[in-house]
């Protein structure tokens, strides 16, 4: 392969193949669809899975363990990186380590590894022993936010008692 064969035949705007006009065209008569068939058909469409009868790979392939689709995501910070990142006598919390930490996440926990040298308050959703008494040594605060509410099971929700209305019956205009 030689400099001026990498580029040759990609073309920006790829002209499109038009079949079933006419014989002249090398795609004509069955328009590519082949003889007989379901493939010949107007609007059929092949599942993309579809293997032609063969066990599709999706099944094949074996599964394991559980996933919690519903589970909390938990992103983690260290104590070191918070060092690192923050000034003395700054009140870090999930606002303030957007910036740091990214992408979405339901749980921020903050754990142990590193050290920690400078004054902080910080609010996280938990924490872990050793980071909590690596902050508290450094003169800091722990704050602990509330998560949601969680879910109890069994219980029924009360519904909104509505004004009660009258129970007389209207008088008869005879």
């Amino acid at each position: 392969m030689n400099l001026h064969d990498v580029n040759q035949g990609i073309k920006k705007h790829k002209k499109l193949n038009r079949v079933g006009r006419g014989s002249g065209s090398g795609h004509g008569k069955t328009a590519g669809r082949g003889h007989k068939g379901q493939g010949q058909l107007a609007g059929w469409t092949l599942h993309p899975a579809f293997e032609g009868g063969q066990m599709p790979l999706y099944r094949r392939i074996p599964k394991r363990g559980f996933n919690n689709r519903w589970a909390k995501f938990v992103r983690t910070v260290n104590v070191g990186e918070l060092n690192e990142t923050f000034e003395a006598g700054t009140e870090i919390n999930p606002e303030t380590l957007q910036g740091a930490i990214k992408g979405n996440y339901d749980v921020l926990k903050i754990l142990g590894d590193g050290e920690i040298t400078k004054k902080f308050k910080v609010s996280a959703h938990q924490f872990s022993k050793s980071a909590e008494e690596k902050i508290k040594s450094a003169g800091g605060e722990v704050v602990v936010l509330p998560g949601p509410a969680p879910v109890v099971k069994g219980e029924k929700r009360t519904k909104k008692k509505s004004p009660k209305k009258s129970t007389q019956k209207p008088a008869a205009g005879k």
